[in-house]
């Protein structure tokens, strides 16, 4: 487990609560590790009904620690070791969700089947102008969920969604005060626990269908994440990021 997420249980929840406030929650390779850590024990276990995940402080995940990220392979291995369990964990997953949620901070989202964001709730998916693309399976799922247009201003313009927007196009299942939005994921997660349990898995399975494109999907989306990590553009980009200047892109 690591220091950073915040693992706790009750009456067949799991919750997993990414604890890093003074780095708006972004992600490290050994905070990737724990979450992937839970959803297994999750799985393993019939009495465990539901997964839920929030954040602590004032946001959801801001995606990468990108100096963790690009400090060695190793974080980029246990990103996608997260992003391939939640693909094919096969259970419900309920997110709370307020302020950013960038980058995986979306794209987990894509894959949970209740969302409820407060109203502050800001959603970003900046993989182009990084450099590199899309993961865990959201250029096909953000389309799919969103519509292509819509889609298309977050993954190739990288405009951010609010959650008005975002409860409009159905990323979001409903927008709660702030102060009642935590109260109100945990209450739905334990009326998600009192369905019968076959039902509930079934349906849901039905719902999601063939898992395979989409883990086909992830690993192209993969490889091509790793290729593009080594190319010049997202070696401007991150370094224009590092140095806060705007990256110059040369074409040709």
């Amino acid at each position: 487990m690591s220091e950073h997420v915040a693992i706790s249980e009750n009456q067949g929840v799991i919750e997993i609560r990414i604890d890093r406030p003074d780095k708006k929650n972004a992600l490290t390779g050994a905070m990737y590790r724990a979450m992937t850590a839970a959803l297994a024990d999750a799985s393993s276990r019939p009495e465990i009904g539901v997964v839920l995940f929030a954040g602590e402080g004032d946001a959801f995940c801001a995606g990468n620690d990108l100096k963790d990220f690009m400090a060695g392979p190793e974080g980029g291995a246990a990103a996608f070791d997260f992003i391939r369990a939640l693909a094919v964990f096969d259970k419900p997953i309920v997110a709370a969700v307020q302020g950013l949620a960038v980058g995986v901070g979306t794209t987990m989202l894509l894959h949970c089947d209740l969302v409820y964001a407060a109203p502050d709730a800001r959603f970003v998916m900046p993989f182009v102008n990084l450099g590199i693309v899309p993961e865990a399976g959201s250029s096909l799922l953000a389309p799919a969920t969103l519509g292509h247009a819509k889609a298309a201003a977050m993954l190739l313009l990288g405009e951010p969604m609010d959650a008005d927007a975002a409860d409009r196009a159905g990323l979001v299942t409903a927008i709660l005060p702030a102060e009642g939005l935590l109260a109100h994921a945990r209450a739905k997660a334990a009326a998600l626990m009192a369905k019968p349990p076959q039902a509930l898995m079934t349906t849901r399975r039905l719902m999601k269908g063939d898992p395979a494109p989409l883990v086909a999907r992830i690993e192209e989306e993969a490889a091509l994440f790793r290729a593009a990590l080594a190319s010049p553009e997202a070696q401007e980009a991150f370094a224009a990021f590092f140095e806060k200047r705007a990256p110059v892109f040369r074409r040709g």
